[in-house]
């Protein structure tokens, strides 16, 4: 892996399809013991050179609105699952022609469409996202059903007339976390809109099922699905992206320069705003290969990206030997929430995208260039 790294353009992301693999062996086999049905959210994971790979494991994939649904309808082709917080009509007769599931957000946006969109494609099944009012995520940012949230319609604001068109029903209550955490959500859902559920062809279990993290129970997950579609006679559905490309690759950066100033400070070619942004969002501090907490190891660095913001800071970590210019910086688990909101802030040029293939050759399938940056711009 040494030689392999000093041979990639830097930054670059490198993705193992070894590792992908046990991710998607291991969905399967949830999709298999539960009978639900497993997509791909592109909001998390969308490295389509990759579909190939994952493509044969899972059902097909869900967007969040038209530029996903047409990157899954034309890199995937299976099932796509289309949800916006809000759709807009000019782009309503493409998205109904390409998807499978439509998803409205509010009884005001399922009746403003609904019509329109049965019209362009009358086999499409229509669905609206509801808001159990629960979820034990971590942070306030990423919790769907926190106070004064946009997303999915409460009972208190539910239109029953919506029903005579609508096929299913769709929550998203969960940011990593246990199939634990899913239960109490279930009971949530069931004791508001359990009266809906007998009239539906589907429920969607949404996101944030980190279903191949190490000690995620997938036993308690596999028997709630198995109860659910017993109780209700419902399709079900589950909507990971994170857990497709946990633990799955790396961002591989260079030292380009260290100063001091008050502690040692690494400059790297990447950076936490722009490639890696919710390290500063969420925020969470990334692991970095062979590196511990500071003062943990005899030399400590701050590791900071090549930006003008005065925060854009990965992080400070400790090492065995000083660093110095040129040395490799391996940011591991770097492939979900990654590339998919990444920036050209600066003008930084983006990662390139690299995969490690099953049989151990690596590709480059994509480099940046001042193009990219200039074209995104006018």
């Amino acid at each position: 892996m040494k030689n392999i790294l000093f041979t990639l353009p830097s930054p670059c992301w490198l993705l193992e399809e070894e590792k992908l693999q046990k991710n998607l062996e291991l969905l399967s086999y949830v999709k298999q013991q539960s009978g639900a049905k497993v997509l791909l959210a592109l909001k998390g994971y969308a490295l389509w050179k990759s579909f190939p790979l994952i493509k044969p494991y899972l059902d097909g994939c869900c967007a969040s609105g038209l530029h996903e649904a047409k990157l899954a309808d034309e890199t995937f082709s299976k099932e796509v699952h289309t949800y916006s917080p809000a759709f807009k009509e000019e782009e309503m007769e493409e998205i109904a022609k390409i998807s499978h599931h439509l998803v409205f957000n509010s009884p005001a946006q399922f009746h403003t469409f609904a019509a329109l969109a049965k019209k362009i494609n009358p086999k499409l099944s229509l669905g609206l996202r509801v808001n159990p009012e629960y979820s034990e995520s971590p942070k306030e940012i990423y919790n769907p059903c926190g106070l004064y949230s946009r997303l999915g319609t409460t009972l208190e604001n539910m239109d029953e007339t919506v029903l005579e068109q609508c096929d299913g029903l769709h929550f998203h209550a969960l940011c990593e976390q246990d199939s634990s955490a899913l239960e109490n959500v279930l009971k949530n859902f069931e004791e508001k809109f359990g009266a809906y559920i007998p009239q539906m062809k589907w429920i969607n279990f949404g996101g944030g099922h980190h279903i191949t993290r190490r000690g995620y129970d997938t036993h308690k997950l596999i028997q709630l699905i198995k109860d659910f579609k017993e109780k209700y006679e419902v399709e079900v559905y589950l909507e990971p992206g994170e857990a497709v490309g946990w633990e799955t690759g790396t961002l591989i950066t260079t030292v380009l320069d260290i100063v001091h100033n008050g502690m040692d400070i690494a400059i790297l070619d990447s950076s936490a705003e722009a490639h890696m942004p919710d390290t500063i969002i969420m925020p969470y501090r990334a692991d970095v290969r062979d590196a511990g907490e500071a003062g943990e190891k005899r030399y400590t660095y701050r590791l900071a990206g090549n930006t003008c913001l005065a925060g854009d800071i990965m992080g400070d970590y400790s090492f065995d030997v000083p660093l110095k210019i040129g040395d490799k910086v391996i940011f591991e688990d770097q492939m979900h929430y990654t590339m998919v909101k990444a920036t050209t802030f600066n003008g930084v040029k983006l990662p390139s995208i690299a995969i490690q293939r099953l049989d151990g050759t690596v590709e480059v399938i994509r480099e940046f260039g001042y193009e990219d940056f200039k074209n995104r711009l006018s």
